[in-house]
C-alpha cells in the first residue's frame, strides 16, 4: 500500500481547523495530518521543517495573503505542493491561484471522500480543481481568447486594477483616482501594488510603459 499523504494544515479559523482535523480523521490509512497553522510565519516555519507532501491552505489568513504565501512556499518548499481550500466560488481566484504555484483550488464545501482523493491525485502530481469552477474556467478562458473581457484580464487583472491602470495611464494621482473610483487613497494604493506584481514591474511608471507598448487601452 501507498504512504499516507502527509498534510500540513493552514487555516486562521481555528473551527475550520478542528474540522478539517476530524473529517481526515477517518482516513488515517490514506491521508496524515501532521502539523496546523494560523498565520503565513506559523505556516512557513511547518511547512520547511516538516516537508509535508501536500499544503491545504486558505486563500485568506486574517490580514494577509494565502496567495502570497503560496508564491513563498514554491520558493522555500517546492516539494510541498499546494491546494487551496475556499469559500471563494470564482474562477478569478482559481487562475490567481495557479499563478502563484498552486497544485489545486477546492470548495469549503467538498466531503471527506472527494477530499482525500483530490490530495492523494496532488500528491501524486496531478492538479486538481472544483468541478464546478472548472466548466467556468474553460469558458472564461474562451471568452478571454475572443477579447471579451476588460483590458488586461491576460495579465490577470481583476476590472477593478483594470481600471486603475486606466486612470494611472491617463496621468491621474493616487488622490484622483480614488475620487474617480468613489475609493481611499489607501485602496488605490492596495491596487497598485497588486497590478504591479502582476505586470511584474516595481513602479507606476513601468506599469504606464507596460500598458501602452502591449496596447492595452487606446
Amino acid at each position: 500500500m501507498a504512504a499516507p499523504v502527509r498534510v500540513v494544515l493552514v487555516d486562521d479559523h481555528a473551527m475550520i481547523l478542528a474540522g478539517l482535523q476530524a473529517m481526515l480523521s477517518g482516513f488515517t490509512g490514506r491521508v496524515r495530518v501532521i502539523g496546523q497553522a494560523a498565520d503565513p510565519v506559523s505556516a512557513t516555519r511547518l511547512v520547511t521543517t516538516l516537508r509535508p507532501d501536500v499544503v491545504l491552505l486558505d486563500v485568506r489568513l486574517g490580514a494577509h495573503s494565502g496567495l502570497d504565501l503560496c508564491r513563498s512556499l514554491s520558493t522555500t518548499a517546492p516539494a510541498s505542493r499546494v491546494v487551496f481550500l475556499s469559500v471563494y466560488d470564482d474562477e478569478q481566484y482559481v487562475f490567481e491561484a495557479l499563478r502563484a504555484g498552486a497544485a489545486g483550488y477546492l470548495l469549503k464545501r467538498v466531503d471527506g471522500v472527494e477530499l482525500v482523493r483530490r490530495l492523494e491525485e496532488v500528491s501524486a502530481g496531478e492538479t486538481v480543481v472544483d468541478p464546478t469552477l472548472a466548466g467556468r474556467m474553460a469558458a472564461s478562458v474562451a471568452r478571454l481568447n475572443r477579447g471579451e473581457f476588460w483590458p488586461g484580464a491576460n495579465r490577470g487583472l481583476t476590472q477593478r486594477e483594470s481600471e486603475v491602470l486606466s486612470l494611472l495611464v491617463g496621468g491621474l494621482s493616487n488622490r484622483a483616482i480614488a475620487g474617480r473610483l468613489h475609493l481611499s487613497e489607501e485602496t488605490v494604493k492596495s491596487h497598485l501594488r497588486t497590478l504591479y506584481r502582476k505586470l511584474e514591474v516595481a513602479d507606476r511608471s513601468a506599469a504606464i510603459a507596460v500598458a501602452l507598448r502591449e496596447g492595452l487601452f487606446r
